[in-house]
């Protein structure tokens, strides 16, 4: 299992919360030196670790498991289309316009 990805996603979610690490460490109960190995992939944590985490960054599982998940892709897509609703209508053209352009070049 890719435990890298899974502490990136911590850490993206972290930094999005505009948290240091010791914010979440004491949010979680947890040490600075545990979140940064948690962070780089080094530590897998326990299920009610993990739960604690997910909830002091108040975000869902399937959102920081969506690189490990045989549905990840489907989690991608909703993050994605949330993040394409924030953006005006050129700029979303803009980007479905390279979409369709990856898409027909990788057949």
């Amino acid at each position: 299992m890719n435990y890298e990805s899974i502490g990136k996603n911590i850490r993206a979610y972290r930094i999005r919360k505009h948290l240091r690490q010791e914010d979440l460490a004491e949010k979680t109960d947890l040490s600075v030196t545990y979140i940064g190995m948690v962070e780089r992939g080094e530590k897998l944590p326990a299920m009610e670790t993990f739960i604690n985490i997910l909830n002091a960054l108040e975000v869902s599982a399937d959102v920081i498991l969506a690189d490990v998940l045989k549905v990840g892709y489907e989690v991608k897509g909703s993050l994605i289309t949330e993040q394409l609703s924030a953006l005006s209508q050129p700029d979303r053209e803009k980007v479905y316009d390279v979409i369709a352009t990856l898409i027909k070049h990788s057949k």
